[in-house]
């Protein structure tokens, strides 16, 4: 019974965050009645299978809870810090319900190494998975540059190194004009001086509360000109890679630092 209950946790979270990605990756938006409904049944199967047939459901209930405190404080601070969107956030919490370990009675041990925290191991392999767009970008900016041979910071050379990288490796520039019917996000802002004269300024994480805001802005100041945006990845798609990935194979980080160091 423990294995048939293992394998529908696994089930529940791939069918709903799945389902999520999708939702995520065509409007970039998820409707809350998935959380509301994946977090009670995982709740519910994990509950379930620690009452009646855990060996020492105290121990269990103790670190299962330990599990989603840690894992819910991470993605809550990440989201309020701007890491990611509140999708995420809650994806996580949910999944921290229905899978706080590795569901061992079902899969094999011999499976690489995974945090006694499974659900840290689903957000590092997400996050990894998610850092491999940072090629993407440096290429459509090498390519931005090549074509239209002029600097890639051009109004913005008083920004320092730091929020350039940043730039450069999250997100490119796009015409002002494609942003409106697109699901980017500025990384670019328009800021007044004390003086009263305004400068673009380029923002470390992209602000989605006052998107339309910033929008507005850069089209009273740059009109047809060219904007610093970033795609906002939908990160839902690279959670639920990292869960599958860390149900086969375990944590990435771990592995390639293995293979290195061993």
């Amino acid at each position: 019974m423990n294995q048939i209950l293992d394998g529908a946790r696994i089930v529940l979270c791939l069918v709903f965050l799945v389902y999520a990605s999708w939702s995520d990756y065509k409007s970039r938006e998820v409707s809350n009645k998935v959380w509301l409904i994946f977090g009670p049944l995982a709740l519910l199967l994990t509950g379930t299978q620690i009452l009646f047939f855990a060996s020492q459901p105290f121990q269990l209930v103790t670190f299962y809870v330990l599990s989603f405190a840690i894992t819910s404080g991470l993605a809550i601070t990440i989201f309020y810090v701007g890491g990611f969107g509140g999708a995420d956030a809650k994806a996580l919490m949910c999944i921290a319900l229905a899978l706080p370990v590795y569901p061992s009675n079902l899969l094999s041990h011999y499976v690489g190494f995974v945090s006694p925290l499974f659900p840290i191991t689903i957000f590092s392999n997400s996050v990894l998975l998610g850092a491999l767009s940072v090629f993407f970008a440096i290429f459509r900016n090498l390519l931005w540059t090549t074509k239209n041979k002029e600097s890639l910071f051009e109004g913005l050379k008083t920004e320092s190194v730091a929020r350039k990288i940043l730039a450069i490796i999250s997100g490119y520039k796009i015409k002002l004009s494609k942003l409106d019917n697109s699901h980017m996000f500025p990384l670019e802002d328009i800021e007044t001086t004390d003086d009263g004269e305004k400068s673009p300024k380029l923002l470390v994480f992209p602000n989605y509360d006052e998107r339309e805001n910033i929008i507005k802005r850069l089209k009273e100041n740059k009109p047809n000109g060219w904007v610093w945006a970033t795609p906002g990845l939908p990160l839902l798609i690279f959670i639920t890679a990292g869960l599958i990935i860390a149900l086969i194979i375990g944590d990435i980080i771990w592995l390639l630092l293995g293979s290195f160091l061993f």
